[in-house]
């Protein structure tokens, strides 16, 4: 284990620099600050939009359309058992080829192969075409209250439009550049409450057992067919996540049943579509329930159109790779950008080792990444008006 060898690879000197700050959410250590130094004295204006512990940044070089973003986070997820760890997660370190700490994956090297990719776009173009923005939280992996989603309101509330965005999270499957992600699924969440009458287990019929009265309407809703999906997205998937009931003895029949159930769900669909069919079938089942709802976020598509096309071929001009487009996945801050701007994409390295113990990249695929994200932005910024 040795520290890595960052002479001449300026993406991997900032990675580490960053890997270096604990920032678990909703910390950033310091991570905005660094970023910001090199952004300034590249005529970007820097504006910190920070609320409820969460640290954001919002820098903009230019006032002309196209506008070109690119966002993520500086906050990490907790390490885990420090011990368990081959190396302290805050302390860079190579070994077989790969830069080891947490945050390497997701998502501080693509933070900065953004930087890097920028020095040199703006180095080669001062004079460029549109303008260059990043979008910066420290509460991506937690709660999503207080970061990118207070920066969208700041800018709705301004009228400021986007144009295209790039998210870096880790998106590559197998090696970097050979998936991106053009899309997500929205994910709706609900809180189920059967109400029954509890009592005494030998006397069933002084009582209404709610494990009994749901159970044929949750076998309905698991058997389900909601869509076929499209052509960008996989069908929409209807998941109980945990289920309650009993006070703990077997002798008494409960009085209630709880259940956490989860939509991801493809355009196909609303969440008011899909909460009327689930509403739909308890009320024919004769229930007594209570559903609170929880909105995780909506699906958005990106088309193939401009920015695809933009980033597929940076992806193989600089990997001779063809990259597939997916949905698949969790969520990303990418469902609240895509509130107001019609283009996002995600892009990065290497997904596998990601929330792991021992997290890592590849070193060889850090200076690739920036590089890809300096050709899609020429590609995007050789002319004035958006596509």
């Amino acid at each position: 284990m040795t520290a890595p060898q960052t002479s001449g690879n300026p993406t991997l000197a900032l990675a580490c620099e960053l890997i270096a700050r604990p920032s678990v959410t909703p910390e950033d250590a310091g991570c905005l600050d660094l970023l910001t130094a090199r952004l300034a004295p590249l005529g970007f204006v820097c504006e910190r939009i920070d609320g409820g512990g969460v640290s954001n940044l919002w820098a903009r070089r230019g006032t002309a359309r196209p506008l070109v973003v690119f966002a993520g986070h500086t906050d990490v997820v907790p390490t885990g058992p420090l011990d368990a760890w081959t190396s302290n997660p805050f302390v860079p370190t190579e070994r077989d080829g790969h830069l080891f700490g947490r945050g390497a994956a997701d998502m501080k090297s693509s933070l900065a192969a953004f930087v890097t990719a920028i020095e040199d776009f703006v180095a080669a173009h001062p004079n460029h075409a549109g303008s260059i923005a990043l979008l910066l939280t420290s509460d991506e992996e937690g709660d999503a209250t207080h970061g990118t989603t207070l920066v969208v309101e700041a800018l709705k509330a301004r009228g400021e439009t986007l144009d295209y965005c790039i998210v870096g999270e880790p998106t590559s499957v197998n090696t970097l550049g050979d998936m991106i992600k053009n899309g997500r699924r929205g994910s709706l969440s609900g809180k189920l409450t059967i109400k029954g009458v509890q009592g005494h287990i030998a006397y069933p019929h002084l009582a209404r057992n709610p494990i009994h009265l749901a159970a044929p309407a949750l076998a309905e809703l698991a058997s389900i067919t909601w869509d076929q999906g499209n052509e960008y997205f996989p069908p929409t998937s209807w998941q109980m996540s945990n289920i309650k009931a009993g006070t703990g003895a077997t002798n008494v029949i409960p009085g209630t049943l709880e259940l956490l159930f989860n939509f991801r769900f493809a355009t196909v669909h609303t969440a008011d579509d899909l909460k009327s069919k689930v509403h739909a079938i308890l009320d024919k089942h004769g229930l007594d329930y209570d559903l609170a709802w929880t909105l995780g976020g909506k699906p958005f598509l990106t088309p193939r159109g401009t920015l695809v096309a933009a980033m597929e071929t940076a992806v193989f001009d600089t990997l001779a790779l063809k990259p597939e487009l997916s949905t698949t996945g969790g969520t990303s801050d990418g469902r609240f950008i895509a509130e107001i701007c019609p283009q996002v994409v995600e892009f990065g390295p290497v997904n596998a080792s990601i929330h792991k113990l021992n997290e890592c990249i590849a070193i060889d695929a850090v200076a690739p990444l920036s590089a890809i994200y300096r050709r899609t932005l020429e590609n995007l910024l050789s002319t004035s008006e958006p596509a």
